[in-house]
């Protein structure tokens, strides 16, 4: 439970009419705004017994992938799989005559262990959007704008395993990792739609949002702490200890996903008068290509890093696609109140439907229009179900927790027309 405080859209919009234009465009409009579109601030905590698979496997995983010999094992994953090994939670595996054979994690999987998750993560993302608009004969209204993202986030993550037999001989006890990564990032984008009028009382919508394209600078420092009882004790390694005490750093551009929304609205006893008017209902359709998000390396020279982002863009496809959501509201006016109703559905962004993943969002509020000024109060409720995973394996299932909650939002807007 917690309770937070986040600013919504603000801005300010510039408009004129144009009384002699001969093509028919009758006012225009210029819009500068600010805008969170998402804020990082939360806190994710679960623990529970596991007996199919361990953290530490992901890394067992990795040295055997790349042929790892004892040196790179050591010294070439500063912040995961070497930490692992010089603290024993990953050993080698001897073959005759000494030589090393492979390796092996010393969690005993079989008899299971207790996971314990803990993730503190904080930052928000930002857009500052520049737009201009037109009107032809109240009929077409056509617009954009050039949006600047500004993303900050930051991430404190602990976890755990302990042997839940707590036998004092199988070389195993206890593992802690903590890792702590912070990036900001900024971009630009675009945003274009128009609304058609194509009868009264109708209105027609569509806008496309193009992907972002963000610059990143990510730091990331990892500790790991492995107690192997009588096989080497307990051992304490860091990133900070192998890489002159610097955090490891990482620039890369991300490209978001596209969305495309059509929408619809009806307005009932429709007249010049807005003030006469009765009611509306609108809804949204909106299409996310979710799988099309990418990751590119910013040295586009450099092998290793691409072929890092070209695993990480494998992995964008095969975990997430493209989706659909909903929303649909309506507004029923009374001179000078407005009562509002709505509901949102946004579904999963997964590509394994085994996956529950949503957000339902009903939503009421209350306006006040009068001389020039509006004050809107808004309350919604979201109901969320999603997944988290501690870790991904590539040669067994994965285990996930699933994660469910919700979240009260009282929204108040206030605006001034001059």
């Amino acid at each position: 439970k917690k309770n937070a405080f986040q600013y919504g859209a603000s801005g300010i919009i510039l408009g004129w009419t144009n009384h002699n234009n001969p093509k028919g465009w009758k006012s225009d409009a210029f819009a500068l705004s600010v805008n969170q579109l998402a804020s990082y601030n939360n806190h994710i905590q679960y623990k529970g017994f596991n007996n199919f698979s361990s953290f530490s496997e992901q890394y067992l995983e990795e040295l055997v992938r790349d042929r790892a010999d004892t040196n790179a094992a050591l010294s070439n994953y500063i912040f995961g799989s070497s930490l692992a090994f010089r603290t024993y939670l990953i050993d080698t595996i001897r073959g005759p005559g000494g030589s090393v054979a492979g390796y092996q994690s010393l969690v005993p999987i079989s008899t299971g262990v207790n996971q314990v998750y803990n993730e503190d993560t904080k930052g928000g993302y930002h857009e500052i959007a520049i737009g201009f608009a037109r009107n032809m004969q109240d009929r077409l209204y056509i617009g954009g704008s050039i949006t600047v993202p500004i993303v900050s986030y930051s991430r404190d993550f602990y976890y755990s395993e302990t042997d839940a037999t707590n036998n004092p001989n199988n070389d195993f006890a206890y593992f802690k990792y903590h890792e702590v990564n912070k990036s900001n990032g900024v971009g630009v984008g675009a945003k274009l739609g128009f609304i058609y009028k194509p009868k009264e009382f109708w209105r027609l919508g569509f806008a496309i949002h193009t992907p972002q394209l963000i610059t990143f600078k990510d730091e990331i420092r990892s500790w790991m702490e492995t107690n192997t009882e009588n096989y080497a004790h307990t051992i304490k390694e860091s990133s900070d200890n192998l890489n002159s005490g610097n955090p490891g750093t990482r620039s890369y551009t991300i490209q978001t996903p596209l969305r495309l929304i059509a929408s619809a609205s009806y307005v009932f006893r429709e007249i010049m008068n807005t003030k006469k008017q009765r009611a509306f209902i609108s809804a949204d359709v909106e299409f996310v290509n979710y799988g099309g998000a990418r990751f590119r390396p910013l040295n586009a020279q450099n092998d290793i890093a691409k072929n890092y982002y070209t695993a990480a863009n494998d992995g964008v496809k095969n975990y997430l696609k493209s989706n659909f959501n909903f929303r649909l509201g309506g507004e029923l006016k009374f001179d000078p109140w407005m009562f509002r109703l709505g509901i949102a559905y946004y579904g999963s962004p997964y590509a394994d439907d085994y996956l529950k993943a949503y957000r339902l969002i009903p939503s009421t509020g209350i306006g006040y229009r009068n001389h020039g000024m509006f004050i809107d109060v808004t309350y919604a409720y979201t109901i969320i179900n999603d997944v988290n995973f501690p870790y991904r394996l590539n040669d067994k299932p994965n285990t996930f927790a699933t994660q469910t909650g919700n979240r009260q939002q009282f929204a108040v807007t206030l605006g001034f027309k001059l």
